[in-house]
């Protein structure tokens, strides 16, 4: 039996490291059992799994087993809403990566991110890409939303691949550790990438003039070695980000700021901070220590959820 690391999956297929460094073609055999419920794809990029060498002139391994994971990241799948998508396993962090302009910013998205790695506690950092494209104000919005953020523990940095703003340290923080970075399409992600890593030479996209979005270019998740040490898992571009898995508790147990303040509450850990009595959520958003757009962005999920979930929760 063979060891490896899965650093590729094409569907039916997956790319595994072995130990050798050797990188294998390899398919899942026999029946997996799965950490996660309604998965579309029982492996991901990430996972160590356990191998034997199929016979045969080329050489193929088939997966038999998947080595416990120390944490993954999961989302709705795009195309079955009542299934689930893994995107990545055994992160040591992850990198929410978006844009103030081209595309625009769409704030809603970074904290559906955040939704996807605060509850298995993996350390998550925001990069504004593009700061070169940036006026006045953008940069004002961009103080605005590292302050926002930053007072809540998830640290905020800017990066250009065009000026080399922020490369350096970019650099440093993935030196040593493999990372997932995740974004929406057009984002720069790509780009930057390849800028700091040159070799890997990964495909780019333009923004369209039509719809102003950004073009998908890459198609699967992959990991990356990086030569200064430590490892990326590249994902396809995010579109939306929807939660068939959680429950509105879930939603209010993941915003950190307001699960620390929940003892607070009359109702304490059960209270969503809508119309409940005596919310100190609600006290810290009036008196402005919880932001406000963290707090509205919060309540659209957790309508979002309910809606989608009901069903689900009802059956019984």
């Amino acid at each position: 039996m063979l060891q490896g690391t899965v650093i590729k999956s094409t569907g039916s297929w997956y790319q595994v490291r072995l130990e050798s460094g050797e990188v294998l073609p390899c398919r899942i055999v026999g029946k997996i059992r799965l950490e996660v419920e309604k998965l579309t794809n029982p492996v991901a990029v990430g996972d160590q799994v356990e191998l034997t060498l199929e016979p045969g002139e080329e050489r193929t391994g088939a997966i038999r087993n998947i080595l416990p994971r120390k944490n993954y990241v999961v989302r709705q799948s795009p195309r079955k809403k009542h299934e689930l998508h893994l995107l990545a396993s055994n992160i040591d962090q992850a990198i929410v990566l978006v844009t103030i302009t081209n595309p625009n910013l769409k704030v809603g998205f970074i904290d559906r991110f955040l939704l996807m790695t605060e509850p298995y506690e993996i350390p998550t950092v925001l990069i504004m890409n593009k700061s070169d494209l940036y006026e006045e104000e953008d940069m004002e919005l961009y103080e605005g939303l590292k302050f926002m953020y930053e007072r809540i523990g998830y640290k905020t940095m800017l990066t250009s691949a065009v000026d080399g703003t922020g490369l350096d340290e970019l650099r440093e923080l993935l030196a040593g550790k493999v990372t997932l970075i995740g974004g929406q399409s057009g984002v720069g992600k790509s780009t930057l990438i390849n800028t700091i890593q040159p070799q890997l030479d990964l495909r780019t996209g333009e923004i369209s003039d039509y719809s102003g979005k950004g073009q998908h270019t890459t198609t699967f998740a992959e990991m990356y070695e990086l030569d200064f040490g430590g490892a990326i898992i590249d994902t396809p571009g995010i579109k939306t980000l929807s939660f068939n898995n959680l429950e509105p508790m879930d939603v209010a147990h993941n915003f950190r700021e307001f699960f620390e303040r929940s003892e607070d509450c009359r109702f304490g850990g059960a209270c969503l901070h809508r119309n409940e009595p005596g919310c100190a959520v609600k006290e810290a958003i009036e008196n402005g220590e919880i932001s406000e757009l963290r707090y509205q962005n919060y309540l659209v999920i957790l309508d979002e959820i309910e809606d989608q979930n009901y069903w689900e929760r009802h059956k019984n």
